[in-house]
Order: C-alpha cells, then sequence, then structure tokens
C-alpha cells in the first residue's frame, strides 16, 4: 500500500503518469455508468473516473461516502469545461485501471461536510470524535496546533533550553485548584495528587543548575468546565536562572512571535504594552483587558464625591469610588437589553446599575435630578458624550466598582458588534503584559491573606519590607501576557530564599508550621543549597491554539476533549472500577452502585 502521491499533489505536469492513490472516499457519483470518486487523505482531494466495462475496478457500485478505497491508474487531463479552481487538482482526473476496496463505511451518523456538520450537536460529534476529525476544518486545527509547538520547541531549544519531563503523580497541596487524587496500591492510604502544574519541580531544576528549562506540560485540575477549561490540559511551562522580568518579557515575546509567524503567517509587533495591574483594572475593570475598542472606565470620585446623589457621596465617604465609561452608540438598547446587564451587575455585587442616555439631544435617567450642572459638564467633558450615547456609573470599592464596569463594558461590546455600532477587526492583535500585581490578597471568608499568583512569588525588592507592616501593599513580580482580552498564561520571579519562603508561608499566608514542613519542606531544605535567582511562565496551549485557530473553545484544538460534564463520549469515561481493583487499592465507596 505504497502510495504514489497524496490526494494534493497531482497537476497538469503529472498527465501520462501511473499514479496509486489511498484515501477515503469524500464523495461519488453515479454518471450512466461511469463513476466519479472525490478521493480524499489528509492533504486534499483527488478525483478518480472508474469505468467498471474496462479495468478491475471491483464492486465500486458498493461504495458509500467514507469507505477507504486504493486505487491504481493514469492522471488525465480534464475537458477544459469540467476543471475544478477550488482545488489544488483541480486540473486533472486519475483513470482508475485497478481498485483495491479495503473497507465498507457503514451508513454515518452525520455529515462530514463542514458546512453541514456545523448544526450537529457538540455530544454526536464528541461520540464519533474520530469521524468528526476526518473534516478538513478539524484537521486543520491540529495541524495548526502542530505548527506551533514545533514553532515553540525550534524557538526554546535555540535559546538554550533543554525539554525535561516532570512527574504527573505528585502530592497534594493545601494551596491552588481542586486536586485529582491516585490512591497508591504499594502504600495503603496514601494518595498522590495529579500535579496541577509542574511549578515545584521546575523550580526544583533550577536547583539543581539547568538554567533553562521547559516541557509541554499536562496539568490536572478538578474543576468545573467550560469553554476554555479541561480537566486536563497542556502548558507550555519554562524557568529559567539568572534573569530578570525584562529578560522573561522579550523570550515571551520572540517565542509568540515565532509561533504566530510559523502557524499562521503573521508578523506580530514587539515589544508588547506592559500595562500595571492598577491601570489595568482602573480602566479597563479586568486584569486581562481587551483593548480592541475603547470604551475606557473613568474615574468621578472627585467630580461626583459630594454629589446630591446619596449613592455616589456614599461611596466615595466610605473610602470608595464612583467610576463610569460612555457605551458609544449604545442609547437604543432595549429594556430587556437594560434588565439583563442590570442582572449582570448585581450578581457581581452591585446594588443596581445607574445610567445617562443622550437621546435627541436630551439626556435621560432617573438620577439626573440629582446631578448639578457642573457634575453634568465634567461627565460630558470627560466622556465626550455625544448623541445616541449611554452612561453607566458603578458606585462602591474600588475592587467592585471596576469588576463590574469591566463586565458591562464586555457586554457593552457584544451589544455594539451585534447591532452594527462596532467593528472589531478580525486579524488584530492585542498583545500586552499585565505587571505589578499585589502579592497578596486579604480573602474575607478565610480571614486571612490568600497569594494573588502563588505562593512562591517573589515580592518587588523595594516592597520587601512592607511584607511585616502592610502586606496589601507589596507588590509581586508577577506578570500576565494577554490577548485579545484572554490571558495566555501568567509567571512571576520566585523567591529563592529559604527564610524569606518560610515567612510568606508562615507569617503572611498563616500556613500551619507542620503543613509548611509536610508540603514544602523539601523545597525549603532545597534552597539552603545555592538555590539561584530564577523566575518562569505557564502559557495556556490549548488557548493559544484555539486563537490561533479562530476559535472561542478549547474543546476545538484538543484531539479528545471532555464534554462540560468532564466525560469522554467516545470512550465512556469515566467508568466504574471493579469491587476487585477497589479492595486492592483499599478503598470503599460510598455512593450506591445502583444509583450511581
Amino acid at each position: 500500500m505504497k502510495r504514489t502521491h497524496h490526494c494534493n499533489e497531482l497537476t497538469a505536469k503529472n498527465v501520462g503518469e501511473k499514479v496509486r492513490l489511498i484515501g477515503w472516499v469524500h464523495a461519488i457519483r453515479d454518471h450512466g455508468g461511469l463513476f466519479f470518486i472525490d478521493l480524499r487523505d489528509r492533504e486534499g482531494i483527488t478525483q478518480l473516473v472508474c469505468d467498471p466495462s474496462s479495468g478491475n475496478l471491483g464492486d465500486v457500485r458498493s461504495l458509500r461516502d467514507e469507505s477507504v478505497i486504493e486505487a491504481r491508474g493514469i492522471v488525465a487531463a480534464r475537458p477544459a469545461d469540467t476543471a475544478n479552481g477550488r482545488i489544488a487538482t483541480g486540473e486533472i482526473e486519475v483513470t482508475v485501471e485497478d481498485l483495491i476496496i479495503h473497507n465498507i463505511c457503514d451508513v454515518l451518523p452525520f455529515p462530514l461536510t463542514d458546512g453541514k456538520v456545523d448544526s450537529v450537536g457538540e455530544d454526536l460529534r464528541l461520540t464519533y470524535r474520530y469521524l468528526d476529525l476526518r473534516r478538513p476544518k478539524s484537521f486543520q486545527r491540529l495541524r495548526i496546533r502542530h505548527s506551533a509547538m514545533c514553532a515553540t520547541r525550534n524557538y526554546l531549544n535555540g535559546a538554550g533550553f533543554l525539554e525535561i519531563e516532570t512527574p504527573y503523580l505528585f502530592k497534594t497541596t493545601p494551596e491552588g485548584a481542586r486536586e485529582f487524587l491516585v490512591p497508591s496500591r504499594l502504600n495503603p492510604g496514601a494518595m498522590y495528587a495529579l500535579a496541577q502544574s509542574p511549578q515545584q519541580y521546575k523550580q526544583m531544576l533550577m536547583v539543581a543548575g539547568v538554567e533553562r528549562y521547559y516541557s509541554f506540560a499536562r496539568c490536572f485540575r478538578d474543576e468545573d468546565l467550560r469553554a476554555d477549561r479541561q480537566l486536563e490540559f497542556t502548558q507550555v511551562d519554562l524557568e529559567m536562572s539568572f534573569v530578570d522580568r525584562g529578560d522573561m518579557y522579550a523570550l515571551v515575546e520572540g517565542m509568540l512571535k515565532a509561533i504566530w509567524k510559523e502557524a499562521r503567517g503573521i508578523d506580530i509587533e514587539t515589544p508588547f504594552i506592559r500595562l500595571p495591574f492598577e491601570d489595568a483594572m482602573s480602566r479597563f475593570g479586568s486584569d486581562k483587558p481587551d483593548t480592541r475598542f475603547a470604551m475606557e472606565i473613568h474615574d468621578f470620585s472627585n467630580a461626583l464625591g459630594k454629589s446630591d446623589f446619596k449613592v455616589f457621596s456614599s461611596a466615595v465617604a466610605a473610602g470608595g469610588c464612583v467610576k463610569a465609561f460612555n457605551g458609544k452608540g449604545l442609547a437604543e438598547i432595549s429594556q430587556g437589553e437594560m434588565n439583563s446587564l442590570e442582572t449582570v451587575a448585581r450578581a457581581l455585587g452591585a446594588k443596581g446599575l445607574a445610567y445617562i442616555k443622550v437621546e435627541n439631544g436630551q439626556w435621560k435617567s432617573p438620577i439626573l435630578k440629582f446631578l448639578s450642572n457642573r457634575e453634568k459638564a465634567a461627565l460630558a467633558e470627560e466622556l465626550a458624550m455625544e448623541d445616541g450615547d449611554i452612561v453607566f456609573f458603578a458606585a462602591d470599592t474600588w475592587e467592585r466598582a471596576c469588576a463590574v464596569l469591566g463586565r458591562i463594558r464586555l457586554e457593552c461590546r457584544d451589544l455594539a458588534v451585534a447591532k452594527g455600532k462596532m467593528t472589531i477587526a478580525p486579524d488584530a492583535l492585542n498583545f500586552l503584559w499585565v505587571v505589578d500585581f499585589p502579592l497578596m490578597t486579604f480573602d474575607e471568608e478565610q480571614g486571612r491573606f490568600v497569594a494573588t499568583h502563588h505562593p512562591f512569588t517573589a515580592p518587588v525588592p523595594e516592597d520587601i519590607d512592607l511584607l511585616k507592616t502592610n502586606p496589601q501593599a507589596v507588590r509581586g513580580q508577577h506578570y500576565d501576557i494577554v490577548l485579545n482580552g484572554t490571558e495566555l498564561g501568567g509567571g512571576s520571579m520566585r523567591i529563592h530564599q529559604p527564610q524569606l519562603q518560610e515567612y510568606v508561608f508562615k507569617e503572611i499566608l498563616k500556613i500551619p508550621e507542620n503543613l509548611v514542613s509536610d508540603r514544602f519542606g523539601y523545597m525549603l531544605r532545597a534552597f539552603r543549597f545555592g538555590a539561584p535567582p530564577h523566575g518562569g511562565i505557564a502559557l495556556g496551549f490549548d488557548r493559544i491554539a484555539a486563537l490561533l485557530c479562530g476559535t472561542t473553545s478549547i474543546r476545538d484544538v484538543i484531539a479528545f476533549p471532555k464534554t462540560q460534564r468532564g466525560i469522554d463520549l467516545m470512550a465512556q469515561a469515566p467508568c466504574k472500577a471493579s469491587e476487585r481493583q477497589l479492595r486492592e487499592l483499599h478503598i470503599k465507596t460510598t455512593v450506591d452502585a445502583a444509583n450511581a
């Protein structure tokens, strides 16, 4: 079964050659006893011409779409009026002399034509994922992912990195997402955890003197699923010694530039904008801002802080703020759409959603009677209010006001695009770094500080003294890389001094000493044996692949994804373990097997 050419290779230059092709029947047409077959392999399509009255064609009449065949014949030029300019092989056809039928396809559960299969439910497509992947669109996504992976490897190899595998089976950790636990048969009662990331292992590689490490790391988190989250996913994980944040920015920018060039033929501009966390939240209401459109958020705490509208003045008096942005051209939104926006705001903790519409030269709002002419003028000037605009307000703590308007801003983006009020260029690539995050965040429910990124993040050197007096004011050397409102990844420079790391664990995060010793004792011990300054980053490779492919769901770029219920419909996983397996692992279940 040695093909001479693939199905996208033959041209007019090959006319008269004897060839052998193998692939799937993409389509078959019976023209008065003369059969025309579009033969497809992963590279493309070639038309075959089969005349049952001549040649050894077997039972060609039995073929269905997606049957697997092997054809041997002579390349012939198509008549000029039948040439197909839409495919690379459209000038020729193969007159078949011998046809071998390797497999007759059953009736398909759904059509594989890209235009038709898009209306098929995702559950059915994932049940027959091997068929779904045959579609040119699906295969092209896998190919783009492969190209991006090759570009990443080539770039990092050229920069002196070593690709090193780290274990999947790790130990459970007190911080982070919910983990998958794996019982150890050899150590009854003990559990491994599937690694959420190689974070601690890659830091140990730096202590080991590797200096530059990377891997395409498989990571596991037992979290609720959505379009951009899976139980298992892939990170481009890397770590470097003897570098600072500037070195990391330059390296990652160069890597992403290489990926987009290799996978899509697109040159992206570097260096990327670096946006401090506080600016990102204040201007866009998000730590992963979409900067492809305006609608920036403005602070009116000074202008409206003594307003007769008590919602505004009370918020400022309590130490909060008043913020607003102009939803350009959206004054015509319906009452139903306004109600939906208010529901979103309330879900984020707002008591309501104040607004001002400008229609036919008139300002319209329930709060107008509370605003002075001076306050109105300040709004009009700062927000460039024009006829057809609508301004939204939030008055609350800084964090909540930013978060509420950040989400409403994105809702307005979607409304503006749907109503034709805004166009976002499909090829826009707004990369940026968000930097200078707070090292710690106070968790009201737990009554303690938690790490904004993770507990190994190093503080900005000039803020270290604040750890003892004002931990919330300490900036971390943490950085996120963002594209068009999607976080591609995040990382930080790490703590490498054992005394500082132990202080963060015990005094700031309030992790009990026994847990620090149990979970992180080996790391603190390693840091006492010459740990170098180091830092790294992990980028979500599935998200990168999805953005390269122009899809919003990472399931589209993963060969065999799970559904939102965490099920592999094709293989029917997860499944129940046998009683024997459970006994060997010293496990008993509390779920009634009959009702599971």
